[in-house]
């Protein structure tokens, strides 16, 4: 399930987030961007943070 803090409105922003918690690319979610190539790797690493 999405959630907030993992939710963007630009490719670019996701794009961002990816790079500062060490993903290389982005999923779409339901019209939003989401940093990692889907949620399962975007939790893994905020859990390394």
């Amino acid at each position: 399930m999405a959630h907030g803090k993992g939710l963007y409105a630009t490719e670019g922003e996701a794009l961002q987030r990816a790079a500062e918690i060490g993903c290389i690319s982005v999923h779409e979610n339901n019209g939003r961007w989401m940093p990692c190539t889907d949620e399962r790797k975007l939790h893994q690493q905020l859990r390394k943070q």
